[in-house]
């Protein structure tokens, strides 16, 4: 179901994205369970307080939220909501998707067939003259390509595919150009292409702002290629939720005397198809069916309680270690909503932390 936000309403979810402890898991349920954002805005203090949080949660003010829209629209980006009509299909098949996403340039480019080529920042020269000729070899085939604006394999890709269609997704805010020498075509790319964030304009990536990076470049993309990776490489995390998400994935082998070609080594070790070419892609996008969107959860106007046993029992059985939510609701011998519903606070209140897929980790609370 897809729905026009209003002005105020539109606000009301940027607010609501902004807030403290509020992740792209915690907003789609506090919609789910409210409704509108304005309603969770309103419940958000007593949800924390229940949740153990002894201060204040911070809740984004509408003064802040304005500002915010006046610095994007001062850039000639747009913000667009995972509810709206305009936001990216692909995108909105991610379970959950995020909230809001900046878009400058093209918006009409996240919405044809892409695939994503990323790989090392410091990479080689003949692993970027093969990113930037799949890339443009893609584009002829009628394919956009996304990648993250890095050094390296990432500026080869953009660089190939600039005259077709290219989309970047940043860490930090739309506007947050890196590296700096990246500014020429970061440029031609808002010209030319699309460029994306989750996050407000000004802001400058942090280590944390990558893996949510990595999701929505995979999240764009109907298959993911890695040219060059080390073993802990980020491209490898893109590849991985590229596979949680039902993508494609394709590595490009390399000498085992490179250690840039042991995470796309291992790659192919674990499954993924070898890419030696363009004709490599499409032969593994053949049949591939468009992605659906979920159904979204059924809409409880009235909020399921949990009571304050549960959530310690809950509280109790988390770790560092990312558990199911299944999981948990089997060792709790507690009815899903309510540990669901206890979830939702411990969350607010930082004890607890959502994650993609439907796994949960301890938090940090204040």
């Amino acid at each position: 179901m897809t729905r026009q936000l209003t002005d105020a309403q539109r606000r009301d979810w940027l607010r609501l994205a902004r807030t403290e402890n509020v992740g792209a898991v915690t907003f789609d349920q506090l919609i789910g369970r409210f409704g509108e954002a304005s309603l969770a805005l309103a419940a958000l203090p007593d949800l924390a307080r229940r949740g153990g949080r002894a201060a204040g949660i911070r809740i984004a003010n509408a003064a802040e939220a304005d500002r915010e829209l006046a610095d994007g629209a001062a850039l000639g980006a747009r913000l667009i909501a995972s509810c709206e009509p305009d936001f990216p299909q692909a995108l909105a098949a991610l379970d959950p998707p995020p909230p809001l996403i900046w878009v400058r340039g093209d918006p009409g480019l996240l919405d044809r067939k892409v695939v994503a080529i990323v790989g090392a920042r410091v990479a080689s020269a003949a692993g970027q003259r093969f990113a930037r000729g799949l890339a443009a070899d893609l584009g002829q085939a009628g394919h956009v390509v996304a990648s993250g604006l890095a050094r390296g394999i990432d500026g080869a890709a953009h660089e190939g595919s600039l005259p077709t269609g290219t989309i970047a997704v940043l860490g930090g805010g739309i506007d947050d150009i890196y590296p700096p020498e990246h500014r020429d075509l970061y440029a031609r790319i808002v010209e030319q292409g699309c460029v994306v964030s989750e996050n407000q304009p000004g802001r400058t990536a942090v280590a944390r702002d990558f893996p949510r990076r990595n999701r929505i470049i995979a999240g764009l993309s109907r298959a993911v290629v890695v040219v060059e990776a080390e073993f802990r490489s980020g491209s490898l995390i893109t590849a991985r939720l590229a596979n949680e998400q039902g993508r494609e994935v394709l590595a490009v082998p390399g000498s085992p005397l490179d250690p840039r070609a042991r995470g796309t080594n291992d790659l192919i070790r674990q499954g993924a198809a070898i890419c030696e070419g363009v004709e490599d892609v499409l032969r593994a996008l053949e049949g591939l069916t468009g992605l659906r969107e979920p159904e979204p959860a059924p809409f409880q106007p009235a909020p399921v309680e949990a009571d304050d046993g549960l959530r310690e029992r809950l509280a109790d059985l988390l770790s560092p270690t990312p558990v199911s939510r299944d999981e948990l609701i089997r060792a709790a011998a507690a009815p899903a909503p309510a540990v669901f519903a206890a979830l939702m606070e411990l969350t607010l209140a930082g004890r607890a932390d959502l994650l993609p897929g439907g796994m949960v980790v301890k938090g940090i609370a204040p």
